[in-house]
């Protein structure tokens, strides 16, 4: 059984049994949520709700609205736009909170992560000195102890040779290395939500697979609350809890992974999925 499949063939209560004894209160409810630039309606009251200790797949063709609902989610929607409705997390509507009090959730209790980790990461700085700042700048902790934090984080997402690691610079890394280690970097003050916006599209399939164990066993282990933004069916089928499928700046279905992928209500989902090589998916 390769990788892939042993993601895809997890049971569906598996990892809700598994995340109900960590945060499942860390989940975010979304409702009615609009966002209008320059007179132009690009997300159309969207409903989402995000279930604590869990991943929720977001699926939809590029220009659907998924990222943009992920980066409103942080506050870091496009400039002029103009946004309505509720993104609740803890008793909170972060879509009143002020530049200051967004800077208080960002990078401690909600990060993201990108389709390219080397976006985020500074070519001439080490590894261990990006990690090191990252975690003396939140958590206050003395260079020693964000040392030590950094080594024990880039363990527990597999990069070999963490004391190692930190020494070097991103460009001696590989794609799949780097996805690791901006990872460690987004989880590293006890994050509570996860953004993974399209993190395995540029990497091989082998090494998509490890990616996505990696996500799956944090979510698992540390109850961390997961949105897995991609255009990939075949990637949310062996990986997501739940999918919601967006169209047009609106979510047009939401439903369990295996009720999306093997009975899905709208054409449209059936297109992507229809659309995977060898019916992906479905296997």
């Amino acid at each position: 059984m390769t990788d892939f499949d042993a993601a895809s063939a997890t049971t569906p209560g598996a990892s809700a049994t598994r995340a109900s004894t960590a945060q499942t209160d860390a989940g975010v409810t979304i409702r009615n949520l609009t966002l209008e630039l320059h007179g132009r309606r690009l997300l159309d009251n969207v409903n989402l709700d995000i279930a604590g200790g869990t991943i929720t797949g977001l699926a939809g063709e590029s220009g659907s609205g998924k990222t943009l609902s992920g980066m409103t989610m942080l506050g870091l929607q496009p400039k002029g736009s103009e946004v309505s409705g509720e993104i609740l997390y803890a008793g909170v509507n972060l879509l009143e909170q002020t530049e200051d009090q967004m800077n208080r959730y960002r990078g401690t209790e909600i990060s993201v992560i990108f389709q390219d980790p080397t976006a985020s990461m500074h070519p001439m700085i080490s590894i261990g000195e990006q990690l090191t700042d990252h975690l003396r700048y939140h958590l206050k902790l003395s260079k020693k102890q964000a040392l030590a934090r950094a080594i024990e984080l880039l363990g527990m997402v597999k990069v070999p040779d963490p004391h190692l690691a930190v020494t070097k610079y991103p460009h001696q890394f590989s794609g799949g290395q780097l996805q690791r280690i901006a990872i460690a970097g987004a989880i590293a003050c006890d994050l509570k939500i996860l953004i993974a916006d399209e993190p395995t599209t540029a990497l091989d399939v082998t090494v998509q697979a490890g990616i996505m164990h990696l996500l799956r066993d944090l979510c698992d282990t540390l109850g961390l609350t997961i949105l897995l933004i991609t255009h990939d069916l075949g990637v949310m089928s062996g990986l997501a809890d739940s999918i919601a499928v967006m169209r047009n700046g609106r979510v047009i279905e939401v439903g369990s992974r295996f009720e999306i992928i093997r009975n899905p209500r709208e054409d449209y989902t059936r297109s992507l999925i229809e659309s995977l090589p060898n019916r992906q998916a479905r296997a």
